[in-house]
């Protein structure tokens, strides 16, 4: 427990501040789509809505695909702490407002204006995280970015936790009325710790030319980048595949809704919430040229584990330690990917930069999860988890062979 006493001793009341202020911001812009794009489901099933329909509901996440189209907008307008301020204020405004106005209409009779307006919400948040993204950035010194990273993915996390464990239970007890009011005062309460730290500031950066409409493009043209863009791309995708695919394996083992939510949705969260506390501490101790192996392996025992026990029907403790080892890597993976990420960002386009990362990361998610699913229908689970354990094998030679330990250095990016 060394690593944990260390998060908050050995840095300052300021800084423990600016991390909890990062969290906060993170678990507000998170838990909304988190929750709408799983108890949503839920409600809209009971309310006998097609699955046709219900499968459209993926569409109004487009946003945090799309966003980077915007993102360069953000980095010209916000370029003081002012801004930034200003441009995390009123896109959660907007987003706490929204929310709160759907609560007040009917499922059924105004589906699809409640469609439109959660994916307006959606276009707030993904500015939202567009700013803070950058904001983090420029707040924080390398050697502490593992640190703010691991802030980004617990708030990711705990609001998976949330969203798709606690608010579904409130939202099966109180109702669709209740839940999303709630929900909007939460998003409010979140930045109030923005609000009130006056000692987070930008660390000067050295002056740069002005951010154009389509600067993301110019992200791609530095030959250093295509090395970390296939880090990008590869590097927790046999993680995501498993993910995606063991709901619908729990289901065919026989488990039940309530079962799958406390396994899946609470344990799971759990399990990548600590895993992003101790994989921000890795990075800090070791660096990320460290982080980028080890985690790289334990993904790769993690999906092998699941190949193993998958050659017979497996136990429950084999499945809930399947689990927890699963959703353990993938919590530590992505603080690896968002610390890489603001290390390969140009001064003065921080928030363009991250972004384009994380959309790329995004996309390649999508489309393994797509991949793994035909690859489960047409072979099964066992070879469906051979082939995770083949795509986190390839990462680990990836990681090892593009990556390269500079002499006289202690890490690399």
């Amino acid at each position: 427990m060394h690593w944990i006493q260390r998060l908050y001793t050995s840095n300052t009341e300021g800084q423990k501040f600016n991390l909890f202020t990062f969290f906060s911001l993170y678990i507000a812009q998170t838990l909304p789509m988190t929750f709408f794009s799983t108890a949503l489901q839920v409600t809209m099933r009971q309310a006998s809505f097609s699955l046709s329909t219900i499968a459209a509901l993926q569409l109004i996440k487009l946003p945090w695909v799309l966003k980077f189209l915007w993102s360069p907008m953000v980095d010209r307008k916000c370029n003081t702490m002012k801004g930034y301020r200003r441009c995390i204020f009123i896109s959660e405004g907007i987003y706490a407002a929204i929310i709160l106005f759907v609560g007040h209409l009917d499922l059924h009779k105004d589906f699809y204006f409640i469609l439109t307006l959660i994916f307006m919400s959606l276009v707030a948040s993904a500015t939202q995280d567009i700013a803070t993204d950058a904001l983090a950035v420029l707040t924080f010194k390398k050697k502490d970015k593992g640190l703010v990273n691991s802030m980004q993915s617990l708030g990711s996390f705990a609001a998976t936790l949330i969203g798709s464990g606690f608010l579904l239970m409130l939202l099966q007890k109180y109702g669709w009325h209740y839940v999303l009011p709630f929900m909007s005062i939460f998003v409010l309460i979140a930045i109030i710790p923005l609000w009130q730290n006056k000692k987070l500031k930008l660390i000067p950066q050295p002056a740069s030319e002005p951010v154009s409409k389509a600067d993301f493009i110019w992200f791609f043209t530095r030959k250093s980048i295509w090395r970390q863009i296939g880090f990008l791309s590869l590097y927790y995708a046999g993680i995501i595949g498993s993910l995606s695919i063991f709901r619908p394996y729990l289901v065919d083992l026989g488990y039940s809704m309530k079962e799958i939510g406390m396994m899946s949705g609470i344990i799971g969260s759990a399990a990548a919430c600590v895993a992003s506390l101790a994989s921000g501490q890795l990075i800090s101790r070791f660096g990320s040229f460290a982080a980028r192996r080890i985690v790289a392996v334990c993904s790769f025992l993690a999906t092998l584990y699941l190949f193993f026990i998958t050659n017979s029907t497996p136990t429950y403790p084999l499945i809930l330690t399947g689990l927890i080892l699963v959703w353990f890597s993938y919590g530590m993976s992505t603080v690896v990917v968002y610390t890489t990420a603001m290390d390969n960002v140009r001064v003065g386009r921080e928030g363009t930069d991250f972004t384009v990362q994380t959309v790329i990361t995004h996309l390649c998610g999508l489309l393994i999860s797509l991949i793994s699913g035909k690859v489960a229908d047409a072979f099964g689970y066992h070879n469906l988890f051979l082939f995770e354990t083949t795509l986190t094998l390839l990462t680990v030679f990836y990681v090892f062979v593009m990556f390269k330990k500079k002499p006289c250095s202690t890490s690399q990016s």
